[in-house]
């Protein structure tokens, strides 16, 4: 008996740990990218993969959450990309589409320097909720 126990616990501890892997599995990705050049060329890149319809392709791809510019109020010649991703899988497939080249090439012609920064998503917590006005 002791023995259909133990296995009973260890069996709950696996289904446990199964359950928070698929958790982390699941929990979409935000990469932020600060784009720096000279002479307005960030925003210049910003505009060509607006114009170019690259983002939009970007947007379409299975997966993609969130794919947005924005300019800095303090430095002029910095553009924050907000990439957010489902899963590690689904940046993965993306990174291996030739539309990749596209980016690298007009990184190249604009001459840009880059910073990167990831994060998971997690749950507000309910203390945090008095701050947000919606």
């Amino acid at each position: 008996m002791k023995q259909i126990s133990y296995l009973l616990i260890l069996f709950a501890f696996l289904l446990v740990g199964c359950s928070e892997d698929k958790k982390e599995k699941s929990m979409s990705i935000t990469v932020n990218l600060r784009y720096t050049g000279k002479d307005g060329n960030a925003r210049k890149f910003a505009e060509e993969m607006v114009s170019s319809g690259t983002i939009d392709a970007i947007r379409a791809e299975e997966g993609n959450l969130r794919y947005e510019y924005y300019q800095s109020l303090d430095d002029p010649e910095t553009i924050l990309l907000i990439d957010s991703w489902a899963n590690q899988e689904a940046i993965d497939k993306h990174h291996a589409t030739p539309m990749m080249d596209t980016i690298a090439k007009l990184r190249e012609k604009y001459d840009l320097h880059m910073t990167v920064e990831r994060y998971t998503s997690a749950e507000t917590p309910e203390s945090e909720n008095k701050f947000i006005r919606k």
